[in-house]
């Protein structure tokens, strides 16, 4: 007995609101990146009175904050491209 194929593909008319949905994701993701924005301007602040105060753990912590911050940003502005990828990579899986 062999099982029966499914075959169901994503829609953009299929519940009704899906604009307000990507308005509201749009907007999280500018949030997103101008949180990120803060984190960098932040971190950098901390980073440079660590190392003007010679106090290398402010310092360090501060380098760990903007390489948080930007890989926040790059992950952010590259989702609809990750997930499209996964989501195409996905449907080629038989």
């Amino acid at each position: 007995m062999s099982a029966p194929t499914i075959d169901i593909q994503p829609n953009t008319n299929g519940l009704p609101g899906l604009g307000a949905l990507e308005n509201m994701v749009g907007a999280l993701l500018t949030f997103g990146l101008v949180a990120a924005v803060a984190g960098v301007a932040i971190s950098a602040i901390a980073w440079a009175i660590g190392s003007h105060s010679s106090n290398p753990h402010v310092a360090g912590k501060g380098k760990t904050g903007v390489l948080v911050a930007g890989g926040a940003a790059l992950l952010i502005g590259a989702a609809n491209a990750l997930v499209t990828f996964f989501s195409n990579v996905g449907q080629s899986v038989h």
